[in-house]
């Protein structure tokens, strides 16, 4: 099986994904049938992700085998060949009957798949497999039942983003299943009747009850719908919980927003658990919570050898506002002036938005937007038609000031330092390999143009530069890392 890990997350993906996520869980709220439910995740899945095909089992009262109710995207079928798998048979039952994911990104090469040739023709790449069911914690593992089985197959790589979102998708659609099934078996009448009621059993706490087992679980306040978003964290977080002894927790409602209060023993599962540990663990959660406004709060108690947990979310998304497109070199940078723009209350869009301006420190990016907003680094000098800049003492504030002036048409604090002039990407070409040591003769080989194009390029470089030899141009090139 392919390794698939979550530890290094974009968090901007992240929310995009939850965003469309929340958008496959409004398709089927309020719905009481099961094949329904079912067929609106599938279709959603291959509409706003883009999969391959999406499918759902279901688990027949027998116990003895699962029956195909959805099947979306490559094939929509379900009187095929997996119409009906038995418990424990391929790798469905397996997943039904071990309670247990799998996922893989390279399906054409893992030994289980029957038809190695049709997972090549058809582009087959990325797979993940999920039971439906209640627990997840251990004691709950050898007493509840799996429900159905969801499966996605993929032309692309899976993301971790993804794969962290579908984890929380398949929570969502099992207790949303389980409702209806609950519902179909007591009160049949009623839903043939009115299969559309309201769906008072998807409450977080409700939710969370599940997650969390036989931990005593106390609800103060009353419950208000909540975002997609802030579901999927508290859902993560009481996961992690979970595996971790937790032993009491508290989900508190008030006028402010939401809180998640919770107790574990970390001496039963974990006796070393050092504060480093806890924030691998809660990390990422915790960033993601900066970003929808709230905080998160960890903390080991020594004395009493226990964990505290705090999760704090406001009732909604903060409003948004202009949009924004992040480009930088560094990994680092980027999740940095991400989480800035967030603070800032900006709405950070897809980097192929080039009507959104583009917030960036990397040269190469400034043909993608007509507004730039550049991110002044050492003393180099400003691009040209760059519309702001910027450095790393900027704030929240002057950052949204920024971009909402730029977003106007207008310049923002644009130093008067020398400008440097853009090279063509033929320029740019062409020192690189005069950087390799090619000469003249040779780039033109290269390249399958002429000695003298070679040399007219050059020379445009060593004017637009203003260097007096190559060796200048090749530095300031470097310098700017054009090349």
């Amino acid at each position: 099986m392919a390794e698939l890990t979550a530890h290094s997350l974009d968090s901007t993906r992240l929310l995009f994904d939850l965003q469309r996520a929340s958008e496959v869980v409004q398709c089927f709220s309020g719905c009481f049938d099961p094949n329904l439910i079912a067929r609106h995740t599938t279709d959603g899945l291959v509409e706003r992700f883009n999969c391959a095909f999406a499918r759902i089992w279901l688990v027949e009262p027998g116990l003895t085998t699962l029956r195909l109710v959805a099947s979306s995207g490559l094939y929509t079928r379900t009187d095929g060949s997996f119409a009906q798998v038995p418990m424990g048979a391929y790798k469905v039952g397996k997943i039904a009957q071990n309670r247990v994911s799998f996922l893989s990104n390279n399906l054409a090469e893992e030994s289980w798949v029957k038809d190695r040739e049709w997972a090549i023709a058809n582009h087959i790449r990325g797979f993940a497999g999920f039971p439906l069911g209640a627990g997840t914690s251990q004691d709950q593992a050898q007493s509840e039942q799996v429900i159905g089985v969801l499966a996605i197959f993929s032309h692309t790589a899976l993301s971790p983003e993804f794969l962290e979102v579908l984890q929380a998708l398949c929570t969502m659609v099992a207790v949303a299943l389980e409702t209806a099934l609950h519902h179909q078996r007591e009160k049949p009448s009623q839903l043939l009747a009115s299969p559309y009621v309201t769906w008072k059993q998807l409450a977080l706490s409700d939710q969370l009850a599940t997650l969390l087992g036989s931990v005593r679980l106390t609800l103060i306040g009353t419950e208000q719908p909540l975002p997609l978003s802030h579901t999927y964290l508290f859902l993560q977080v009481a996961e992690v919980l979970s595996q971790l002894s937790c032993r009491y927790c508290r989900l508190i409602y008030d006028n402010s927003g939401v809180t998640l209060e919770a107790i574990a023993v970390a001496a039963e599962t974990a006796p070393d658990l050092q504060q480093e540990e806890v924030r691998s663990r809660f990390g990422r959660f915790a960033c993601i919570a900066t970003y929808l406004g709230g905080h998160l709060q960890s903390e080991i108690v020594a004395s009493q050898k226990v964990l505290q947990i705090s999760l704090y979310l406001p009732h909604s998304l903060p409003p948004l506002g202009p949009r924004l497109q992040i480009c930088c070199r560094q990994p680092l940078l980027q999740l940095a002036f991400t989480q800035l723009a967030y603070t800032a209350n900006l709405q950070v869009c897809e980097d192929d938005t080039t009507d959104a301006p583009l917030l960036t420190d990397d040269v190469t990016q400034l043909h993608l937007a007509e507004r730039i907003l550049w991110i002044q680094q050492d003393s180099k000098p400003i691009p040209p038609g760059v519309k702001a800049s910027l450095d790393f003492s900027i704030t929240p504030a002057q950052l949204r000031e920024a971009v909402e002036t730029v977003a106007q048409g207008h310049i923002w604090r644009l130093t008067t330092s020398a400008t440097v002039p853009l090279l063509s990407d033929r320029e740019r070409e062409i020192l690189g390999l005069l950087a390799e040591g090619l000469r003249d003769r040779d780039i033109a080989n290269r390249l399958i143009i002429s000695e003298s194009t070679v040399k007219f390029h050059l020379t445009n470089v060593l004017t637009k530069l203003k260097a007096r030899t190559r060796f200048q141009a090749l530095h300031q090139a470097i310098k700017q890392g054009w090349i």
